[in-house]
């Protein structure tokens, strides 16, 4: 993987309309979504993309300015906005926050020269580096409160990741049988579910592994061609994206197979990213002239659900397992979702 080919798609958008306040899609005597703000980071141009948030509502996330170069930030609570988080290794401009626990842990990725992915933790202005022990490449994606975490590894220089857990010390990656790459989004602190995403082909679909090591694929509302999963929380609530019919749509799951669809009012470009234990949901829609601008928006109640199409189940050992389709042409040489 190159820096070239470090790819930012973004989506052209219909006329959005600014929005402070509350949006509800909802059904009758049923739940609901609402956003309650719009924030970017500081700074004319920029691209804003959160990540994640935790229980303090504290989001952490990453903000690209004009000239192209990525920067992780965290959104405290306040509304405020830390300085720009930079890995002190990270040599091309390319430094991403992907995840934050209560603790204000940050768990992230970088860029070197050579175009590999490297991460790190950052508590206290205090960068701790972080590989997964021989491997070529590590995409730190989250850190929950007792301290477990998950991501991606390339354990051969192939681009061929494999998502990995680390529960209570013990690292395990897995593959969903056949994939081109799998990615391990985010652990909830029961450590009852990892969700996460990963690559049939091209195409991108949902999984959820549960505390057995089971996974559970593909996870796709109906029309879906594209879905990711990237967050989730103590209730087994399930945020993340999909696509369908040229646009791209907000998406809440709850296992094992009820979903809603969410829409920015005006976009077509929503994605979910995070949600805490309050029902308090983090993501970004895209505006006319393809900016990216964070939301948080508030559950009330359960949002009404749909079913979806059957879900495949198959059990992966804690052993690495080899993807079948060893081309990072396979997957698009892109950067992981986010």
């Amino acid at each position: 993987m190159k820096p070239k080919q470090i790819i930012i798609s973004i989506l052209a958008v219909l006329f959005v309309f600014p929005l402070m306040g509350t949006f509800a899609q909802q059904a009758a005597s049923s739940g609901s979504i609402e956003v309650i703000t719009t924030f970017d980071y500081p700074g004319t141009g920029n691209q804003t993309l959160p990540q994640k948030i935790n229980e303090r509502g504290d989001v952490v996330g990453e903000f690209i300015d004009s000239s192209g170069v990525t920067r992780g930030f965290v959104r405290f609570s306040d509304g405020s906005f830390s300085d720009p988080i930079v890995d002190p290794n990270d040599t091309v401009g390319f430094t991403e926050g992907r995840g934050i626990n209560n603790s204000r842990t940050v768990a992230g990725d970088y860029v070197i020269s050579d175009g590999t992915l490297h991460s790190f933790f950052l508590s206290g202005g205090t960068f701790t580096e972080y590989d997964v022990p021989n491997t070529v490449q590590t995409n730190l994606l989250s850190i929950n409160d007792v301290d477990d975490f998950t991501g991606g590894v390339d354990p051969d220089g192939s681009g061929i990741f494999q998502g990995f857990v680390s529960i209570d010390g013990t690292l395990t990656s897995f593959s969903v049988p056949g994939a081109a790459g799998t990615f391990a989004y985010e652990i909830n602190n029961s450590e009852e579910l990892t969700v996460g995403y990963y690559i049939d082909g091209v195409i991108l679909h949902g999984y959820y592994r549960d505390s057995s090591g089971t996974l559970h694929f593909p996870i796709d509302p109906p029309g879906s061609t594209t879905t990711v999963l990237f967050g989730l929380n103590g209730r087994n609530w399930v945020v993340g994206r999909y696509a369908s019919s040229g646009a791209t749509h907000g998406l809440f799951f709850i296992p094992p197979n009820q979903f809603a669809t969410f829409d920015y009012p005006g976009s077509t470009f929503t994605s979910l990213n995070g949600i805490n234990d309050k029902g308090v949901i983090v993501g970004r829609y895209v505006d006319a002239s393809g900016i990216a601008h964070g939301f948080l928006a508030r559950i009330r109640g359960t949002p009404p659900t749909n079913a979806a199409g059957p879900e495949m189940k198959a059990f992966t050992s804690p052993s690495r397992a080899t993807p079948l389709n060893t081309s990072p042409s396979a997957w698009g040489d892109a950067m992981p979702a986010r």
